[in-house]
């Protein structure tokens, strides 16, 4: 199964103007901040599994930040029962963004100044704010290559397959073999060098340029995972049945609507 996790740009955010969660369409409030259903089919990470033929779920969730997708993703491996059959592929999002507990829930917070959080945070979240200096930006940097370096090393002792890269920035000292792990250019960059525009009013790309990064990660991965491991290009991975995304929210929401 193709397993996909990361912030907006892997959530499609923008694919449908003006939408980023689920709930940004009246259709959808019980979904809350979750991808919207009939964007995520127009993903690059759907259309990366389309290609690889394999089952696909996709927990990316915009304005994430990487604190949730690491606590996301640890957690469907440790609920998964045949880890084998998994192919991870995240798409790491700015790492100045953090996680904050709140009551039973989480919160994503940005430097933007502008997220909304509950009254009783609304200081906190300020002065959080004021400290996102450059230095602060550099300190974790740092932290989140070696957080994600970690990661990517935890899940080669599990032989479990996977590709990371970054959505918006490259880091600025990167010394370690990733081997065929760490996609170098990020997701932003390359979809503009191919001439992509965002979309009005947004700095998210449009389902044509999500397809041309799926393109371009398939690629990577026959060329690197099959032949690295000898595998023949028409018995890619394990053999599952294809299902939508589409199908799969449908069966985990059946009935929040009712």
């Amino acid at each position: 199964m193709i397993y996909v996790n990361g912030d907006s740009h892997s959530a499609g955010a923008d694919i449908i103007p003006g939408i980023c969660f689920a709930e940004d369409d009246p259709r959808y409030l019980a979904y809350g901040r979750r991808a919207h259903p009939e964007a995520v089919v127009q993903t690059w990470g759907y259309h990366f599994a389309q290609a690889m033929n394999q089952g696909f779920f996709c927990e990316a969730e915009s304005a994430s930040s990487n604190d949730r997708i690491l606590r996301t993703t640890k957690k469907v491996i440790q609920d998964t029962e045949k880890k084998e059959n998994l192919f991870i592929v995240i798409g790491w999002s700015s790492w100045e963004r953090e996680e904050w507990k709140y009551e039973e829930d989480y919160l994503q917070v940005t430097a933007s100044g502008t997220d909304s959080v509950p009254e009783s945070m609304v200081e906190e979240y300020k002065e959080w704010v004021i400290k996102q200096t450059t230095e602060e930006w550099k300190r974790k940097e740092k932290l989140w290559y070696n957080r994600i370096w970690d990661f990517h090393s935890e899940l080669k002792e599990q032989n479990i397959r996977h590709i990371f890269f970054n959505t918006q920035h490259s880091f600025t000292n990167d010394d370690k073999d990733w081997d065929i792990n760490f996609i170098n250019t990020p997701y932003c960059k390359y979809l503009k060098d191919q001439g992509f525009n965002t979309v009005e009013n947004s700095n998210h790309y449009g389902a044509d340029a999500h397809r041309s990064w799926a393109k371009y990660v398939t690629q990577l991965a026959n060329n690197s995972y099959y032949l690295h491991d000898n595998v023949q290009e028409d018995n890619q991975l394990t053999v599952s049945e294809k299902r939508t995304i589409l199908t799969k929210v449908k069966q985990e929401f059946k009935g929040l609507r009712n």
